[in-house]
């Protein structure tokens, strides 16, 4: 039998970095991303529905980012702020989230969409406790939220069916998943979530 989670006052959702670079056809495109972005809406109808608060993060980088090849960095140029490869794409509307800019030090890398920004503050205004997190990339930026939330206190839900993994290395997507699982993050699917 599937266990049953009900959401809660505490809860909020945080979809990291769903950008048009990250996507089919853009300059850091994931394997498979375009298939999670269905996924991650329900999950965002779920939260608005219930009155709850909903984060998204996004790469917010320089033209010249320490993390680019053209710097010497391990990838290629993406999103660059304001550019159209840094937005989502037209089809994910999410009026009543809050966007969580990060990775915009020219000179540091910044996988976690808590390092050197407002979301700790945010979260901890709303009273925040428990954390449903998706997005891109398994093995990166999701990987790294995780890890900050789980360190800042955090209850993380792992959203199974929402995340993508860039696998530079074979299967660093399925080793982040465990790391995430071993530190405390609760792996879930839709059909965990009660009405």
């Amino acid at each position: 039998m599937i266990p049953t989670i009900t959401l809660m006052p505490s809860d909020a959702l945080l979809i990291i970095d769903i950008q048009n670079d990250f996507l089919t056809g853009g300059a850091l495109s994931i394997s498979g991303s375009h298939e999670i972005l269905p996924t991650l809406l329900g999950y965002v109808r779920r939260f608005q529905t219930h009155g709850l608060p909903i984060f998204l993060s996004r790469d917010w980088h320089p033209p010249d980012h320490c993390s680019f090849l053209s710097q010497g960095g391990p990838w290629p140029t993406h999103c660059v702020a304001g550019s159209p490869g840094s937005l989502p794409p037209s089809s994910f509307t999410t009026p009543t989230a809050v966007i969580i800019y990060k990775a915009k030090d020219r000179d540091e890398e910044a996988y976690s969409a808590f390092h050197h920004t407002e979301l700790d503050r945010h979260l901890q205004a709303l009273n925040v406790r428990r954390l449903f997190i998706g997005g891109l990339a398994t093995d990166y930026c999701v990987l790294n939220s995780v890890k900050d939330a789980r360190t800042l206190g955090y209850d993380v839900c792992l959203l199974m069916d929402g995340i993508k993994a860039v696998n530079l290395q074979p299967e660093s997507g399925l080793r982040a998943e465990a790391e995430m699982i071993h530190l405390g993050a609760l792996p879930v699917q839709w059909e965990m979530l009660g009405t």
